[in-house]
Parts: structure tokens; C-alpha cells; sequence
């Protein structure tokens, strides 16, 4: 079942007005079981000026994406049968590609279901009680987010702190040479703690730089998953040092 309010219509002229255009030539992959659900949410979509392909399980998914994937994908974790198929998707899915975005839209909300996605890699987690209008704009804001720099004219585009290397051309990272496998969420919060090294940035910061809507303990999943991601390439990785009471800051040398 779905909340009423996202499966209304949208008519809204603010939404229309700030997001329409911005989906030129985007594809957008909806997996969701129920077709009724499916369908609403492919028609706002496609009305916003996105081409849209809707699935109604993991493995008609897996196999459209076989050849292509698209440029950001809505995923329900109920998959029909598979009360989990979601969740795998989304882990075959990042296994695939660290920087595709990654929605999941479901009508499970508990504590637990939101930090299981999150730890598997997705960009955003939100229930279905959210407005539909809520939805196509967070939709916006994860592709802007893909391409925020792309059309910067700003001739810089390396961040280097020690040593990590920030790529904003690609929003990929490397330490020590090694690439480290972050999520467009993940890029932007360690580009929110490095680009200011030794300043403290608090949860709330760290949202509105990832453009995400996140509770405290989700983004604190979000710094351990970040954590293991760079240590699983230096044990020795300790340049994130959780300021308690405060937030967290990106220390040089490691030495916290």
C-alpha cells in the first residue's frame, strides 16, 4: 500500500517551474511491484521531462540494466516475493557502480530498514507518506548533485589533502593512489570535512553539503561506512575524528 499523498498528481507550478528541464535526456529507472504505484510515479516523472523504465522485480531490472544503467534509480525494498529484493538490488546495483544514484522508496520506515539501505550504499531513503512534489524534488536536487560541477568554469578541480585526492570533474576519490569506492551521498561529505581540514562540521552541515535529509544516526552510519570504505585500502585510515557533542572535522596528519 501507498500513502495518498505520494500518489497524487502533481500540478504544483513551483515544482514544474524549478525542476522542469532539468531531466532533458535523463533516464530514470523505477523498480516498484505494485503497477499502480509504478505507473503515477513514471507518468510525474515523464511529465518533468525525464524518459522513464519501470520494472516490476530485481531480476527484470538486473537485466535491462545488463547493457546500460540508467542515470538514477527508485528502488521499493518489498519486491513481490522477494521481501528483500530491494535491498539486493541495491547491493548488486553498487557493486556495479559506486556513483550511480540510488533512491529507495518504500512504505517501510523503521529505524533499522532506513540504516540497512543506507548502509548498502543508497543515496536517499524516504517513505511513502512523503508528498510526490517532496519526491520529484529530491530526485532534482541527487541528479544536480551529479552534475553540480560539471559546468563549473572554475579551472581547479582537484582537491588534495595528504593523501587523498578529491576528482570533482568525476566525484571519484583515491587515497594514496587507491580508489575508494564512495556513493555521490559519501563524495560530497568527505568533501564537506576536507575542503576545510580541522574545522568542525556538524550533522546538520553535513546534510545540506550531500543535499540529503538525514536523521543523526543515519548520518552517523553514513561516517562509518565512509570509515570502513577507506580503511578497507589503509587499515592505518584515521582522518575522520568525530567531534562528540559537535560533529565530526577531517584531520591532516591522522593523529586522532
Amino acid at each position: 500500500m501507498w500513502g495518498e499523498s505520494v500518489c497524487s498528481i502533481v500540478d504544483g507550478a513551483s515544482v514544474t517551474r524549478n525542476i522542469k528541464g532539468m531531466g532533458a535526456k535523463k533516464t530514470i529507472a523505477v523498480v516498484e511491484d505494485e503497477a499502480a504505484i509504478r505507473e503515477n510515479y513514471s507518468a510525474a516523472l515523464q511529465r518533468l521531462g525525464y524518459r522513464v523504465q519501470g520494472y516490476a522485480d530485481r531480476e527484470t531490472a538486473l537485466a535491462a540494466f545488463q547493457n546500460r544503467l540508467p542515470d538514477l534509480v527508485i528502488i521499493d525494498v518489498n519486491l513481490g516475493a522477494e521481501v528483500e529484493g530491494g535491498f539486493e538490488l541495491c547491493r548488486e546495483l553498487r557493486a556495479r557502480s559506486s556513483q550511480l544514484p540510488i533512491i529507495f522508496l518504500t512504505a517501510r520506515e523503521s529505524e533499522l530498514d532506513i540504516v540497512s539501505g543506507l548502509r548498502l550504499g543508497a543515496d536517499d531513503y524516504l517513505t511513502k507518506r512523503i508528498t510526490l512534489e517532496h519526491l520529484l524534488a529530491r530526485v532534482a536536487a541527487l541528479l544536480r548533485r551529479v552534475e553540480a560541477l560539471k559546468a563549473s568554469a572554475e579551472p581547479a578541480q582537484l582537491i588534495e589533502r595528504g593523501a587523498l585526492e578529491l576528482d570533482l570533474d568525476r566525484l571519484s576519490a583515491t587515497w594514496a593512489g587507491l580508489a575508494v569506492p564512495l556513493t555521490v551521498t559519501e563524495f560530497w561529505v568527505i568533501h564537506a570535512l576536507a575542503q576545510h581540514p580541522g574545522h568542525v562540521r556538524s550533522r546538520e552541515q553535513l546534510m545540506a553539503a550531500a543535499n540529503a535529509v538525514l536523521d543523526d544516526s543515519t548520518v552517523t552510519s553514513q561516517i562509518k561506512r565512509i570509515r570502513a570504505k577507506f580503511i578497507a585500502v589503509d587499515e592505518g585510515f584515521h582522518n575522520i575524528e568525530t567531534v562528540y557533542g559537535m560533529g565530526y572535522r577531517w584531520t591532516e596528519d591522522g593523529s586522532k
